[in-house]
């Protein structure tokens, strides 16, 4: 059952090492679940699952393996029913065995032997009463009874009294095969961090408290600044035009950018990047900001995101006065081209799905100009971004 429900997890893509699997096996010979179902749960969880955005998918595998539990009210006699024995004694006893059975006493001396046989037992699985057993007394177990029992490989329930812990799926939002929402980028954005002790001494050095305090010999507390994530984020968002279909997702984006860096500076363009930007689009024609002060203000430390579905005309890139807003001096590319040499790492997100990339020339030209940087504004691009700007 173990073994299978190792084999499941890999192939829902949840990257489970036998070494893990392992260590869940040493903890449960260890007795560290003990008979709780809900403990099981969270120490397999534990063990099995390195990445959040793998929680749901764990849950319904797990659902799937175990399927069908159940944990009998408090104060409930912990008797072994004969519905139980008698399916164990039809699945292991043979003719020549119940007969031997029958001259014994027949089938109620059968119950109080296997009653007693299986109160004693330690090891086996069938009829045992520690882990996955069948018509046993284990917690993990089919036609079996336990206070705290797992229904396993059985029809139907037979108390129903099902603990479902993993059935609510408290995680489904962030499995990296649905669709982005704030939550779960998240996530994805918390692979890029830099920590760092800044600021005043407010926190508690408790290594450094109990070594100062031992050689002092009095109480001496030692404070040391707060962790905070010191990565710098420079955000370019494409607005307008093509873009207004992709406005919730951009949202979502910059919501999460925004609550995940503590320096983050943000700026918005139309297509492509030229001599301007803008930090307020009521007033992008009025207040804008030139992009020679953004590459002197902000150092080369910082990362550089551009968010956009880079489709326009060729010419928007590659030519003088290209742009459809206004009339630019310098060609877009030479623009991005300097932006680079200050900037060493810089993504290009896009949320057109990568599939229909190959259906706008000016998209093939800016993943060109990034470096072919460019992913798409999923999950799994958003991972594969943030793990290039970490390098």
């Amino acid at each position: 059952m173990f073994l299978q429900f190792f084999y499941q997890l890999r192939e829902a893509q949840v990257p489970v090492s036998l070494r893990e699997y392992l260590t869940l096996l040493e903890a449960m010979d260890q007795g560290l679940a003990a008979y709780s179902v809900d403990h099981f749960y969270y120490l397999s969880r534990a063990c099995l699952v390195k990445d959040e955005t793998n929680l749901d998918k764990f849950d319904r595998v797990f659902g799937n393996v175990f399927k069908g539990l159940e944990t009998p009210e408090e104060g409930q006699p912990q008797v072994i029913p004969d519905e139980w024995l008698r399916k164990l004694a039809e699945k292991y006893l043979s003719e020549e065995d119940k007969r031997q059975i029958e001259a014994l006493g027949g089938w109620e001396k059968l119950m109080e032997t296997l009653q007693k046989r299986l109160a004693e037992q330690k090891k086996r699985h069938q009829g045992g009463s520690k882990w996955i057993g069948t018509a046993g007394t284990s917690p993990f177990g089919a036609y079996g009874y336990n206070p705290e029992g797992v229904r396993i490989g059985q029809e139907e329930g037979r108390h129903q009294r099902a603990v479902k812990v993993w059935d609510k799926r408290e995680f489904k939002n962030l499995d990296d095969r649905v669709e982005l929402g704030t939550r779960n980028i998240k996530v994805a954005l918390r692979r890029l961090r830099k920590f760092a002790r800044q600021g005043a001494a407010t926190e508690l050095d408790m290594e450094d408290t109990i070594r100062s305090t031992a050689k002092q010999g009095w109480l001496d507390v030692k404070l040391v600044p707060e962790r905070h994530n010191a990565a710098k984020v420079l955000l370019f968002l494409d607005v307008g035009g093509s873009m207004n279909p992709h406005v919730k997702v951009m949202e979502e984006l910059f919501s999460a950018a925004r609550s995940e860096f503590k320096h983050l500076e943000y700026f918005y363009f139309h297509n492509f990047l030229y001599e301007r930007c803008w930090k307020d689009n009521s007033r992008r024609h009025k207040d804008v900001i030139n992009t020679w002060d953004v590459l002197h203000t902000y150092g080369h430390d910082y990362k550089v995101i551009f968010v956009g579905d880079a489709s326009m005309s060729p010419y928007e890139i590659v030519y003088p006065g290209g742009s459809v807003e206004h009339w630019n001096e310098e060609a877009g590319a030479l623009w991005m081209e300097r932006l680079l040499r200050v900037y060493g790492r810089a993504v290009w997100i896009n949320p057109v799905p990568e599939k229909w990339w190959g259906n706008t020339q000016s998209v093939g030209m800016v993943s060109q100009l990034m470096g072919d940087r460019m992913y798409p504004l999923n999950l799994d691009g958003l991972d594969r971004a943030i793990r290039d700007l970490s390098r």
